[in-house]
């Protein structure tokens, strides 16, 4: 009992002082901004080597070549001149915000009890005041899509900005997508239950999917009938019947992923996202085929087989682009959190591995806005869209030059600060003062 009350004492002092160092949110920006010189990476694969780009009330109202144009600037002038500036990098396919030490079980809610949980809804547990998801800026991702986990279904997620007071504040794109965990043709051995170790055939597997299939139907059968009797989980399936919501499903073997690929033909998916897909590529043409956008695992990660290349997880999104499949990058995984805001050199590491850096750019912009439905708002640097961009001074997808002078969210001027940069200066000051001694 005393270890359960200084571990309650702990968790408070911890969810305590993350409250306390997070940054104030922005305030809404009063006036125009114009920002010249930069080179802008547009997020689209196109490229402005001397920009000019003014954006008000939050939205960007000129993006254009400054020497071609005789455009008056506008508000506060930012020269930029030498440096680089983007649009916001996207985040898919993260629990930012709903965990945030693992150990700790009172800040972590990334998952709740039951298998079929349509209703789960990951934005109303989403902690703006996170001080993980505060780390994530001052690399320049400052949008993310928060998924729940656990379950063969596990909810539903929304997009958020990382600038905000509470969910509330931080939402962008409510409930974008339902997510299913597609159930795998092998499993582990569970050695503490006296099976053998290692993977061996999951008997079950077309159970699990029977059970995934027969859920589906009957939710179709409820919300044709008279519905007396109230199903949440049944009834918050209608919108991915009637308004064609994205099911994301998290798939990565070759027969899981045709399986999957059955199961949307089956049950007449509309729009079908394959989150993970590490086998993808075995069957690239029929992905293709069928219109279905893939989140590729991150690119920081080692082979599954001894016999795959060791760079594979490098090549992966370029080999699906090369196909002509509608690629992103997410960072789900080990240590999945902290690892997000690795996501520019994620994409850094795929140029580095033969894809085009304006090209690999796109996958953690516009077609991870795409892929999320979107890029109406965010993605990319163009006219309409939301002042949602950051100035580095040198390349944002190489972690050596990856520093950031400004950023903003919808027009508002982020501070850059985070508990992170704070130990960061406090220790450079104490090793330079030894120096100097």
């Amino acid at each position: 009992m005393k270890r359960l009350n200084i571990l309650f004492i702990l968790g408070i002092l911890i969810i305590t002082s993350s409250i306390n160092a997070q940054q104030t949110p922005a305030a809404s920006q009063s006036e125009a901004i114009t920002i010249v010189g930069a080179t802008a990476h547009i997020g689209n694969g196109e490229l402005i080597e001397n920009s000019l780009i003014i954006f008000e009330n939050g939205i960007l109202t000129q993006v254009l070549d400054a020497t071609t144009t005789k455009m008056q600037y506008r508000g506060t002038i930012i020269n930029a001149e030498g440096k680089h500036v983007y649009p916001g990098f996207i985040a898919p396919n993260t629990t930012l915000g709903l965990v945030e030490i693992a150990s700790l079980r009172p800040t972590d809610d990334e998952d709740e009890i039951g298998e079929m949980l349509p209703h789960i809804r990951s934005l109303v547990a989403y902690n703006a005041e996170s001080q993980i998801v505060e780390s994530m800026r001052p690399n320049g991702v400052l949008i993310g899509e928060i998924v729940p986990r656990g379950g063969t279904i596990s909810g539903t997620s929304s997009i958020v900005q990382f600038d905000a007071w509470n969910w509330e504040d931080a939402a962008i794109k409510k409930d974008n997508g339902l997510h299913i965990n597609w159930p795998n043709s092998f499993k582990r051995g569970k050695w503490w239950l006296g099976e053998e170790r290692g993977l061996k055939p999951n008997e079950k597997y077309a159970e699990d999917i029977l059970k995934l299939s027969q859920f589906f139907n009957n939710s179709r059968a409820y919300m044709a009938g008279e519905q007396k009797q109230e199903n949440l989980p049944f009834k918050s399936m209608e919108t991915v019947f009637t308004n064609g919501k994205k099911v994301f499903v998290h798939v990565d073997g070759e027969r899981e992923i045709v399986d999957a690929i059955q199961f949307k033909k089956d049950q007449n998916l509309k729009d079908m996202v394959i989150v993970g897909g590490y086998d993808a590529v075995k069957v690239a043409d029929l992905i293709k085929a069928e219109n279905i956008a893939v989140l590729a695992t991150r690119p920081h990660s080692t082979p599954n087989q001894d016999d795959e290349d060791y760079d594979y997880n490098y090549k992966l999104a370029k080999l699906l682009s090369d196909k002509g499949i509608l690629v992103g990058l997410e960072s789900s995984g080990q240590m999945e959190r902290a690892s997000t805001r690795n996501l520019p050199f994620y994409a850094g590491t795929v140029a580095a591995s033969g894809m085009d850096k304006e090209e690999a750019l796109k996958l953690i912009t516009l077609n991870n806005a795409k892929i999320l439905g979107i890029d109406d708002r965010l993605g990319t640097l163009e006219k309409g869209k939301d002042a949602t961009l950051f100035i580095s001074e040198g390349d944002a997808l190489d972690m050596r030059t990856n520093k950031l002078t400004k950023a903003f969210i919808q027009g508002r001027e982020l501070s850059l600060e985070s508990h992170q940069t704070e130990l960061y200066h406090r220790y450079s000051e104490k090793y330079e003062n030894q120096k100097k001694e």
